[in-house]
């Protein structure tokens, strides 16, 4: 048996080993090492983000490739999503044509029934020149976890934030003293969309929401505001506490909305620049906002009612500023 050098592990003349050995030589060297960093979702060919872009391309293609044009009125070059919105459904996509939502394109299915909303999605898109695309219903049933779509999607570009700063700048073209809102906690784009409705119709120059833990200005945002998105700056905060303060050294007096404030709107001079704070109805104002605040303001009420609707405790404070700044 010494004399059979096939078997496992017997010695060559050089000294090495015969046969299977530990460790690779190098040879799985590639397999070990890391692939990178994970690409973007729309780069990724399975992901509804990949799919959204490819239906987004064929837009831009129908159009001429222009896809550059501006969102909700605000400037080129701010920070925006990171992909468009979908917005599935008749009644849905009716909605938002109706309210003026910001659209690119409208994707109909190949085969679809027509009925009056369908007729009317078309006709709206026609007369606001959004491209009308006409696709397999394999590509909406992609975009829609229950298939849900009704043969009708509209795409939604991501809206463009102002700066902070452009709200202070806003008040200042119109010569007038600022009057801004600030949302803290407040998460759902129904009430962003109405105070932003408030805001506008009371003569305000802006709101301000955070940049995380807060609703952004969604379809859904851009319908409950009739409109008022594409009139007013909507800004967007990396530190809301911070962006504050930086407009109290501006002169801007911060005032927070709290049913058990130490100042009560019958007596609140509001006539100077001023940004009303406004939380969710559950969780009211953050800690740090709440300590920046130079008042904190009270809506007197009859009734046995604790506390209002975000949206609505802003559209009373707004309508008594400005009835103050009428008189």
């Amino acid at each position: 048996m010494a004399g059979n050098s096939s078997r496992r592990g017997a010695i060559r003349k050089d000294g090495t080993k015969k046969g299977q050995v530990a460790g690779s030589g190098g040879k799985r060297r590639k397999g070990l090492e890391g692939r990178g960093a994970t690409p973007p979702a729309s780069e990724r060919t399975k992901h509804p983000a990949a799919r959204r872009a490819k239906l987004a391309e064929k837009s831009a293609q129908n159009r001429g490739g222009n896809t550059g044009g501006r969102a909700g009125g605000r400037p080129a070059g701010r920070k925006v999503e990171d992909g468009p919105e979908v917005v599935l459904g008749r009644n849905p996509v009716v909605e938002c044509l109706r309210a003026g939502v910001p659209a690119t394109a409208l994707w109909v299915a190949v085969g679809t029934d027509s009925d009056d909303r369908l007729k009317e999605a078309v006709q709206r898109a026609g007369d606001a020149r959004i491209s009308i695309l006409e696709v397999p219903r394999s590509d909406l049933d992609k975009l829609s976890a229950n298939g849900l779509h009704q043969g009708l999607a509209l795409q939604v570009p991501p809206y463009r934030y102002a700066h902070p700063d452009d709200l202070i700048s806003n008040a200042r073209t119109h010569q007038e003293p600022a009057l801004l809102v600030a949302l803290d906690n407040i998460t759902d784009p129904r009430n962003l969309g109405a105070v932003v409705r408030s805001v506008a119709a009371f003569g305000g120059h802006g709101v301000v929401i955070p940049q995380r833990r807060s609703a952004s200005v969604s379809a859904v945002a851009w319908r409950t505001s009739a409109g008022a998105a594409a009139r007013l700056p909507i800004a967007r905060a990396v530190n809301l506490t911070r962006t504050l303060k930086d407009w109290q050294s501006k002169g801007v007096t911060v005032v927070g909305l709290d049913a058990g404030g130490d100042t009560e709107l019958d007596t609140f001079d509001g006539k100077g620049p001023v940004v009303i704070v406004v939380g969710s109805e559950g969780k009211g104002l953050s800690r740090l906002v709440s300590e920046t605040c130079d008042h904190i303001l009270s809506i007197p009420m009859a009734g046995p009612v604790e506390s209002l609707n975000a949206s609505v405790a802003a559209g009373v404070v707004l309508a008594d500023i400005a009835r103050q700044r009428r008189g």
